[in-house]
């Protein structure tokens, strides 16, 4: 793809806070995308210490890893212990905040503004020899800041990440285990970055340091995606309007990556690209979830172009089949879902939460619900997509569920159907992602 191989714009935090850049984001509630957000000059005076405390901060050894979950709220970032549910730390941090796995097991990356700030979560594993030595120390933001003027999608394969920026249709590549190594240097270590021909709402997805695929589109609109590799356009279509949300997974040792669009689903392998029709002229699925224990990918849909957040069926698009299959999740009952209630179990099952507070487990190959748990009490879509509702998230065998009205954290033995533990944290989570550790 001939990515450039030049140091990616990074700036210490504190500096790109006391900037106080103006931005707009250009999400709808169709179409979640990641603003940004003013940091307040408290913590822009508080910033030039990150460095100094992601060094400094004494580690403990524990006999095995340490899971954690990274949260968001009104005014900052939670961090807490994934077997207690105790809330191990709380990060000030103004403005509207959105997280993403970096793809280590370590660090989140934070969208804030100016671009991306990198989160210590402070849990980690390091090996030695046959064996592994299990970590934990205070979680903190990190000096590191990936500049960008609209930070977007962070997406995580084969190790390598791709960060796109909505405001000018930049893509910075590094490796994922290499974020202790740019915490500590203080500045990141991109292999590759990648421009398009029009700055857009878009994401990008790096299987190689030479292989992209990417969206295509404008401010005015997205049009489909294309395969980058070495510098030339290999497959490119413009059979995905709205193109929205990707994924990326194995199957028999074949990378395959999925786009979402207003009418199907785009999914490309190899170097072809084939399109899945949705059954209805506009059935939009912005949101996609695979996994590599399965041939199924789990979407998100929606028929009416004018509706809310709240939708009652999801997609189930088997890639060897090429087909999309419409499935209601609750069996005629009286439940919707949003994006942040649905995901993949460890083994490929399709997990969803209903407004009803009940988690159901669903067999993707046949689209029938196995388990249904009831997890948190019944509670409303809201208008608009930022604000605070349940969200759901998968670690280390366990689902995680938020109630932000309850302000609880539940931990949801999905296999088993029941509910393993809950605490109170009086804190009204919003979105949420897991580390290892």
């Amino acid at each position: 793809m001939s990515f450039t191989a030049r140091p990616a714009r990074v700036a210490s935090f504190a500096a790109a806070a006391a900037l106080a850049l103006s931005l707009t984001a250009c999400a709808t509630e169709e179409e979640p995308a990641t603003p940004t957000t003013e940091a307040t000059d408290a913590h822009a005076e508080e910033g030039h210490d990150h460095d100094e405390a992601t060094e400094e901060h004494s580690a403990t050894e524990n006999s095995s890893k340490t899971p954690r979950i990274v949260a968001t709220y009104d005014g900052g970032i939670a961090v807490i212990d994934a077997a207690t549910l105790e809330t191990v730390s709380q990060i000030e941090l103004a403005g509207f905040n959105r997280l993403a796995s970096a793809g280590d097991g370590r660090h989140v990356a934070v969208s804030t503004t100016g671009g991306w700030a990198i989160l210590d979560a402070g849990t980690w594993s390091q090996a030695h020899g046959d064996h592994f030595h299990y970590y934990t120390a205070d979680p903190a933001l990190s000096g590191v800041l990936i500049e960008a003027e609209i930070p977007g999608h962070v997406v995580v394969e084969d190790d390598l990440v791709a960060l796109f920026d909505d405001g000018t249709g930049h893509v910075v590549l590094v490796e994922a285990d290499e974020w202790t190594d740019m915490v500590e240097h203080g500045h990141a270590h991109a292999i590759g970055e990648y421009t398009t021909a029009a700055a857009h709402h878009g994401v990008a997805v790096a299987t190689d340091e030479d292989t992209l695929y990417v969206t295509v589109g404008t401010e005015d609109g997205r049009t489909g995606a294309m395969l980058v590799e070495d510098g030339e356009v290999v497959v490119e279509s413009d059979k995905c309007p709205g193109v929205h949300g990707e994924t990326a997974f194995e199957l028999a040792e074949e990378t395959m990556v999925a786009f979402g669009c207003e009418d199907g689903v785009l999914l490309f392998h190899g170097e072809h690209a084939h399109k899945i029709d949705a059954p209805d002229a506009y059935g939009r699925t912005g949101n996609l979830f695979s996994s590599d224990e399965s041939n199924v990918i789990l979407g998100d849909y929606k028929t009416d172009p004018e509706g809310g957040l709240g939708l009652s069926q999801i997609t189930l698009t088997n890639v060897e089949d090429e087909t999309l299959t419409v499935v209601d999740p609750f069996a005629g009952a009286d439940a919707l879902y949003t994006w942040r209630g649905l995901t993949r179990g460890e083994d490929g099952e399709v997990l969803v939460l209903g407004t009803d507070g009940a988690l159901r487990v669903i067999d993707p190959a046949t689209g029938e619900v196995t388990t249904t748990i009831d997890v948190i009490d019944a509670w409303g879509v809201p208008e608009e997509w930022q604000t605070a509702h349940p969200s759901l998230t998968v670690l280390e065998g366990m689902a995680y569920v938020t109630d932000p009205a309850a302000g609880t954290i539940t931990a949801v033995d999905y296999v088993g159907g029941e509910v393993w533990k809950s605490a109170e944290s009086g804190i009204a989570f919003n979105e949420v992602v897991g580390v290892t550790g």
